[in-house]
């Protein structure tokens, strides 16, 4: 007999329907861009997904890390270390300081989650991706991550840079860090004014707008306008990289076993990818949210995770595969039971609003260029 969705389950998808009918006439046609707690109320709604949502007035981040490769005493491999903090806490009660070493010490895993075997290199594509660490009262902090290779000539080792904020915010947080990329090819000193008049800017309510004033040697002053989206509803959360690389099928098929509280192992080689995607499957579960594991992107230390009995949902680099098709995991294959077939229809019809076919957007250009270039070959061969 099949499963008859309960009210909960009806208002899930309900909000998944909502999501992507707000989202795909703004966003199903652009390219896709680099770019979680107790459920806290917005005024006269809920904020969707686990992070917390804030009305403006509250500090941006609490860290501005840069991470670097440092070779351990031993041995050939690297271990990523903190090389640059801001701001400095002094003055710290015992506790404070304590959950502080906890943070600090897990943040460089996190920056660095494809291991530690690396060698300088001379080109490295910039990544720009995300983390979530919770804490032990259940509150969870994001880190904003772009990893690139410093300035310079010759063979060097990637850095990251990471902000570590409460506020989940990625559109905005991806623009800060093109500015603390744009400064830090010219120095490490000139960064520094800049997250400060950062930090002491008040985050903005949803819709306005902060400028802040920052001098850039050889360029002279320059403003600098971060704006919150009017609708703060889906500025935590980007669909393109979800879009582009499943089917809508596959989307559903997510949906359900998160309803279904399953374990979720996301596959993907670019940081980027995975962590957009993990962020973006967690929040069609609005109004409600993921409150099992949640690891957008699982370092290699912590590949154990997947062997968990309980419900998951975590992101792992295509590098690691192997080691993770050997843990002990299966498709129930009920999934399609929970959504009635006649509601299965209206949200494939909801998402085909905004993009062509059964396929994404994105897919069916990859497949068109695919052709073009194939169409060119013979033309090519008779002129020469």
């Amino acid at each position: 007999m099949p499963y008859r969705p309960k009210k909960m389950e009806r208002q899930v998808v309900g909000g998944i329907l909502r999501r992507f009918r707000n989202w795909l006439p703004r966003h199903g046609a652009g390219p896709p861009q680099d770019n979680l707690g107790e459920v806290v109320k917005e005024p006269e709604r809920a904020q969707e997904h686990c992070l917390p949502n804030f009305a403006g007035g509250q500090h941006f981040f609490e860290y501005l890390l840069v991470v670097s490769l440092k070779k351990k005493p031993s041995g050939d491999d690297y271990e990523p270390t903190i090389t640059y903090q801001f701001p400095k806490r002094e003055n710290l009660l015992r506790g404070q300081q304590e959950e502080e070493e906890r943070l600090l010490g897990a943040i460089p895993l996190f920056c660095f989650p494809d291991g530690n075997e690396w060698a300088p290199l001379t080109e490295y594509p910039r990544e720009t991706f995300s983390f979530v660490l919770t804490n032990v009262d259940g509150s969870r902090k994001i880190g904003y991550c772009r990893r690139l290779l410093p300035a310079g000539r010759g063979p060097r080792l990637p850095r990251v840079y990471c902000i570590i904020s409460c506020i989940g915010c990625f559109g905005l947080f991806s623009k800060i860090l093109d500015e603390v990329e744009k400064r830090h090819q010219i120095s490490m000193a000139v960064i520094y004014p800049f997250m400060q008049g950062l930090r002491e800017a008040a985050f903005p309510a949803p819709g306005k707008t902060v400028t802040l004033k920052s001098f850039i040697p050889d360029s002279g002053t320059e403003f600098i306008s971060l704006t919150r989206p009017l609708d703060s509803h889906l500025e935590h959360v980007d669909f393109s990289s979800l879009l582009r690389c499943l089917s809508f099928e596959q989307i559903l098929q997510i949906f359900a076993s998160a309803v279904l509280e399953r374990r979720i192992i996301f596959l993907a080689e670019g940081l980027s990818t995975l962590s957009q995607c993990i962020h973006a499957a967690a929040a069609l579960l609005y109004p409600f949210s993921w409150a099992h594991t949640y690891i957008p992107v699982v370092p290699e230390s912590l590949l154990a995770t997947v062997c968990c009995p309980t419900p998951f949902m975590v992101g792992v680099q295509m590098r690691f595969r192997q080691e993770v098709m050997e843990s002990p995991m299966e498709e129930v294959g009920d999934e399609k039971d929970i959504l009635p077939p006649k509601l299965q229809e209206d949200i494939l019809e909801s998402l085909g609003q905004g993009i062509k076919g059964s396929q994404s957007y994105f897919q069916q250009k990859i497949l068109e260029y695919e052709e073009r270039k194939k169409q060119k070959k013979p033309k090519e061969k008779t002129l020469k």
